[in-house]
């Protein structure tokens, strides 16, 4: 199951993509309360938006991103573009979507 959510809608040659990514972001400074040991750094680092396989977006996070992180950005395109979004965190885990524009 993906862990990410996409809407891509297409008007006057403009694309609005709006995204939300289920990760728990977390900033490694945050303590266990029943262990009191700090919990690992686990966050998303890198973000690409491909259209019909060219990058349209390349965002770089670190951990002050909030938990399930939503990004919208736009980008000229048209109906019917293929747009993948991938994301890849700094455990090396990644995830992928495609969608067609609307």
């Amino acid at each position: 199951m993906s862990t990410i959510k996409i809407r891509a809608k297409e008007r006057n040659g403009s694309v609005t993509v709006k995204t939300l990514m289920k990760h728990p972001m977390e900033t490694g400074q945050r303590v266990n309360k029943k262990t009191g040991d700090k919990i690992p750094a686990h966050f998303i680092q890198e973000v690409i938006a491909k259209a019909n396989g060219d990058e349209v977006i390349v965002v770089h996070w670190g951990p002050a991103v909030s938990k399930n992180p939503y990004l919208t950005f736009v980008y000229n395109g048209s109906k019917g573009d293929e747009l993948e979004l991938t994301w890849l965190d700094n455990k090396g885990n990644r995830d992928s979507k495609t969608v067609e524009v609307k």
